[in-house]
């Protein structure tokens, strides 16, 4: 069973940084999945922040980070990031990781279309 496990977050000063990771347990996710970062904040749907296929490298961010994070993964250590610079207290938010095997396609910030998730990591940003 495909088990993800983030880790990294906490309070920051808005201008701040943070990075994030996500442990996974199946060595075979780092070889043609695409792997994800979510986030959702109190009373929003959950969005897609950032997305990055594990084959090729490709990586996919949504207009609310671009420049601002950056998706990476490191196949040694089954574990993806996120790395948040210049945060804003509109990032707070749980963020969640998440992967489904194949491409990410032209929707990767579609939630539906992730098959395994990660139980969450709180960022708060604060003014």
């Amino acid at each position: 069973q495909v088990r993800l496990v983030e880790s990294g977050g906490g309070s920051v000063q808005a201008g701040g940084s943070l990075r994030l990771s996500c442990a996974a347990s199946a060595y075979s996710m780092f070889s043609m999945y695409c792997m994800a970062w979510f986030r959702q904040a109190p009373g929003k749907e959950r969005e897609g922040v950032a997305a990055i296929f594990t084959g090729g490298g490709n990586t996919y961010y949504a207009d609310s980070v671009k420049g601002r994070f950056t998706i990476s993964q490191d196949k040694s250590k089954n574990t993806l990031y996120l790395q948040m610079n210049s945060l804003k207290p509109e990032d707070t938010a749980m963020y969640y990781c998440a992967a489904v095997g194949g491409g990410c396609g032209g929707i990767w910030y579609s939630e539906k279309d992730y098959a395994y998730w990660g139980q969450g990591t709180q960022v708060t940003v604060s003014s």
